[in-house]
């Protein structure tokens, strides 16, 4: 039989979470817009994250560097993330391992050198 109070728990838990969602953004907004000098001007406003204006003709050529420097981000960030759990499991994994991640180092070695030399990471 279907009891409405069986969901109550979880009711209360989503008006909480989503009440400490709310706080947690518009509670620094609102302290900062108090508190802080607010200021926009064109060099606060402009396109910082990819690289041209959003609202422009779509078929205009763009720069791809801004893409290749985001990926080459990802791959070294993804290599962060794969050497925390090498050095914590070295021990057990022995020289198969730690020649398995030198491996992978050089490739993404490698990768790097060619993009520097390509001139991908030279930023006009």
């Amino acid at each position: 039989m279907f009891d409405p109070l069986q969901y109550l728990p979880i009711l209360i838990f989503l008006f909480i979470a989503v009440g400490l969602s709310a706080l947690f953004v518009f509670l620094p907004m609102g302290v900062s817009r108090l508190t802080g000098v607010h200021s926009p001007d064109a060099e606060k406003l402009s396109e910082y994250e990819c690289g041209f204006p959003a609202f422009e003709e779509p078929r205009s050529p763009f720069d791809v560097r801004f893409y290749l420097v985001a990926i080459s981000f990802i791959i070294f960030d993804l290599e962060a993330a794969f050497l925390f759990p090498w050095a914590v499991s070295l021990e057990q994994t022995g020289w198969m391992g730690w020649t398995a991640m030198i491996v992978f180092l050089g490739i993404l070695a490698i990768g790097l050198a060619y993009e520097w030399k390509k001139g991908a990471l030279d930023w006009e």
